[in-house]
This record gives structure tokens, C-alpha cells and sequence, in this order.
């Protein structure tokens, strides 16, 4: 296991850079990062026209507190200066060590992914489906109003990273003796329903910025 984390920590920086590769050749075309459309992707994301929208930058777990950040988000819009959800979009990132939580429960028990991370439930066992998606267990509660379906049912997005899956399936592949292109490919036809797929996380950054996202690292 320190292994498999020392090898995600080197493959979170090579994500990183391969997004800044391509966040560098985005910036030395005409089109502003806003305005770029990736062939294959359509930043739906960015698409959004409620008043309030930020950004919650998590490449790492830390225990689902992106969850809980984003309901508070919502909450706090609403209870204290009452706005609608409607008027609030929050966004959460999944990369680095976040990126499987972009896939859903079948791709969690094929590949056996809570193994892989290290990843457990609420009785303590290695994670078996995405603990994300329905019922996250969080500071040591379970917290269904911020699993990524009750978000998304109030209007959040979740982008995950194509140069975070790409590199973190081969890491899979190989921990599972599998073919790396295979298993990519089954990943990213296992997306979580209303996840969207984009190019590179840095470049998604930009361009938040550019739409006037702000910014809430994790």
C-alpha cells in the first residue's frame, strides 16, 4: 500500500504536468481558455448562468470533505442570505487521487478500486462500490445530503480529468496484471451518470477563472 501511494503521489505530479502541457498549448492559441472547445468535449460546465459559482479544487480524498464543502455551499446560500438553488453552482473536481470517484459501483467491485486506494465504508471495510455516489461517510456520520447525486440534484457539476484517468488506469491495470487501454477504455464508459469528462484539470482552472468561478481549493 505505501507502495501504491508513493506511486499515485508521482502520478498525481505527472498528471499535473501533462495538463500543464496542454494548458500551455491552449494559451498560444487565438481563442481564450473560455472560448476553446477541445474536439470530443463540450464544457457543458461552463455553461451555467447562476449568480454564485465556484469551484472546489480537490485532487486529493480527504475523507469526502469536498462533499461536505459543497453542501455547505448551497446551505449557507440558501439559509443565510436566501438564494435559491437555482441562483448557486458549485463544481467539484475529480483528479489526482479523486479520479475514481468519477466511476461508478461496477468499476469500484471489477476492479476492486477501494483495495486499490485504500478507500473504506462505514463498517470499516475496504470499498466495494463508490462510497461518493449515495451515502458518504464523512467525519464519522453518514452524510447522504452530500453524496454527489443529492449535489447534482441541486444543480452541482463534477468534472473529472481525462489525463488523470488515463494515467491512473494503467496504474490500475498494472496492479491488476490487465491490459491498460482495456481497462481505460471500461472506465470511461462506466462514468457516473452527469460526471462530464474534460480534457486536463489546469486547463479547467483557467478556465473557471476566465467564467468568473471562484476558487475553493480542498
Amino acid at each position: 500500500m505505501i507502495s501504491t501511494m508513493k506511486a499515485m503521489r508521482r502520478a498525481i505530479i505527472g498528471a499535473s504536468g501533462l495538463a500543464l502541457v496542454a494548458s500551455v498549448a491552449a494559451m498560444s492559441a487565438p481563442a481564450s481558455p473560455l472560448e476553446a472547445r477541445a474536439e470530443g468535449y463540450a464544457n457543458a460546465w461552463l455553461k451555467s448562468t447562476a449568480k454564485h459559482r465556484q469551484l472546489f479544487d480537490a485532487p486529493t480524498s480527504g475523507g469526502g470533505i469536498l462533499l461536505v464543502h459543497m453542501m455547505n455551499y448551497y446551505d449557507t446560500w440558501n439559509k443565510a442570505y436566501n438564494t435559491p438553488d437555482k441562483d448557486i453552482n458549485a463544481v467539484g473536481t475529480f483528479y489526482g487521487a479523486t479520479t475514481f470517484f468519477g466511476v461508478n459501483d461496477a468499476m469500484w467491485a471489477k476492479y476492486k478500486i477501494g483495495e486499490f486506494l485504500g478507500e473504506k465504508d462505514a463498517a470499516g471495510a475496504l470499498a466495494t462500490k463508490n462510497p461518493w455516489r449515495e451515502a458518504p461517510f464523512i467525519l464519522g456520520m453518514e452524510i447522504r445530503p452530500a453524496s454527489i447525486e443529492s449535489l447534482q440534484k441541486r444543480g452541482a457539476n463534477f468534472i473529472l480529468c481525462n489525463n488523470a484517468l488515463t494515467i491512473f488506469s494503467g496504474m490500475l491495470a498494472k496492479a491488476r496484471g490487465l491490459e491498460a487501454d482495456a481497462v481505460y477504455a471500461d472506465l470511461k464508459a462506466n462514468i457516473l451518470p452527469g460526471v462530464e469528462l474534460i480534457p486536463g484539470m489546469v486547463v479547467a482552472i483557467e478556465q473557471a477563472h476566465t467564467a468568473g468561478l471562484s476558487y475553493h481549493r480542498q
